[in-house]
């Protein structure tokens, strides 16, 4: 939530650190503390989120053809309990933990990409689209049964969704071509994440949904605009 430099972070095998933050591995969950300051109002934000997998997946994907970028569902379906002190609130409910790593910027990477999310039963699918930066696609549709093995199936039709706020392109997948956006949870000049209704592999679904957009992100305006947003630290 806070840029920071190298000096603020700390890690051994089952912790890491960023200034008064951290996450560690704590009896099979995965225990994330916060202590930030919120901008562009400031405002403590303090808590604590438990993550507890209820599938391991450790089949990491190549993003692109020479490895430079890799994606790891690493829990395609979770737990996750939130208590928070400041502000006042707390909740449970499903989740889903990935993460990407990789050898160069995303930017350098990518022009842009679609990303979808949704509960089939006990399986999780999972829709990742985009365009590299050497303009060439990639696309994946993947199901993850209930142990987190995951299995390929063939790319459902592409559904047209509406623009943001911010005029954001999206876009996603759909057995009948069609979907629909129930909520806008997040809308940023380079990135939203909505929830969306659709049909995958014979089931309707609520899906969590991403759209990134690596040129709007490493423009000069937004990357100015970006401590108004992600608070940078010299500590």
């Amino acid at each position: 939530m806070t840029e920071r430099s190298g000096a603020a972070v700390a890690r051994t095998p089952d912790l890491l650190s960023v200034g008064p933050s951290a996450m560690r591995w704590s009896g099979g969950a995965l225990i994330i503390d916060l202590d930030e300051i919120a901008v562009p109002l400031p405002r403590r934000v303090r808590g604590r989120i438990r993550l507890i997998p209820q599938a391991i997946n450790t089949a990491p994907f190549a993003l692109d053809p020479t490895g430079r970028h890799i994606w790891r569902a690493i829990a395609p379906r979770a737990r996750v309990e939130v208590e928070m002190d400041r502000p006042g609130l707390k909740w449970s409910g499903s989740a889903y933990w990935d993460m990407n790593h990789g050898s160069e910027s995303l930017e350098a990477g990518f022009v842009d990409w679609q990303w979808s999310r949704a509960h089939l039963g006990r399986e999780v699918a999972v829709i990742y689209e985009g365009l590299r930066r050497d303009r060439s696609g990639f696309a994946a549709a993947l199901r993850f049964d209930a142990a987190g093995v995951p299995r390929e199936e063939e790319l459902p039709p592409a559904a047209a969704l509406p623009r943001t706020l911010w005029w954001m392109p999206r876009r996603t997948r759909s057995d009948d071509g069609r979907a629909r956006v129930r909520k806008t949870w997040e809308d940023a000049p380079f990135y939203t994440r909505s929830t969306v209704a659709a049909r995958l592999f014979g089931e309707d679904v609520a899906a969590v949904h991403e759209s990134l957009c690596l040129n709007r992100f490493a423009s000069p305006i937004v990357q100015r605009m970006l401590p108004y947003r992600m608070p940078r630290r010299v500590s």
